[in-house]
């Protein structure tokens, strides 16, 4: 039995079948502002935070 992998184009896919156009702008905006801190917000109390949130949602970064 073939099981299917799980893919972030797969998720993405079932978020715009089931999400309104609103609840997919608030989606994007809420990645973007996540973006927007993670990439520009580098003091060094905040990045170690932001460093260590970044761990724990399963995100490589070194």
């Amino acid at each position: 039995m073939e099981r299917e992998t799980d893919t972030v184009r797969g998720r993405i896919d079932l978020a715009a079948g089931t999400l309104t156009g609103t609840q997919l702008a608030l989606a994007v905006g809420f990645v973007a502002a996540l973006g927007f801190t993670l990439l520009f917000l580098q003091e060094p109390l905040a990045h170690d935070a932001l460093h260590n949130f970044r761990h724990s949602a399963g995100v490589t970064c070194h």
